[in-house]
């Protein structure tokens, strides 16, 4: 599911220019196939609800029984660390007391580990011998 253009290099707050993003990968507890095609579509709107709120925007996102991935553009203001945190705490709250099935079968949604890869435009070659060439410029 295809969000936001990425080609929008950065993003402005009041205080920042800045461009920070993240894919991010969690899975369901035991790595359980729990997750119908309908809680995928409840997890990405519930996702989707929470961009304002927890600091970060939602460039695509994709579901499968068993895990999810994530593409966010995070406010350097906030961890990225706790966003996920939020992200995790919030979809398993509300998809566990829309689907009670949930309960059963498994102590928690999803395990407490994630997969997290910053992302950008440029490589880290690039950017190395731009800040090397800082005093020559």
């Amino acid at each position: 599911m295809r969000l936001k253009d990425p080609d929008q290099k950065y993003q402005c707050t009041h205080n920042a220019l800045y461009s920070c993003y993240y894919h991010i990968v969690f899975c369901t507890k035991y790595r359980r196939a729990v997750l119908s095609d309908q809680m995928q579509e409840d997890f990405k709107a519930l996702v989707k609800s929470k961009e304002k709120t927890y600091g970060f925007e939602l460039i695509e996102v994709e579901t499968m029984s068993d895990h999810v991935h994530l593409l966010l553009s995070v406010n350097p203001q906030y961890a990225v660390n706790a966003v996920i945190a939020k992200i995790k705490s919030f979809t398993a709250h509300e998809l566990r007391k829309k689907y009670p099935e949930l309960k059963s079968r498994l102590p928690s949604l999803w395990t407490r580990s994630k997969f997290v890869s910053s992302a950008g435009y440029v490589t880290l070659e690039i950017l190395k011998t731009y800040v090397q060439n800082q005093k020559g410029v």
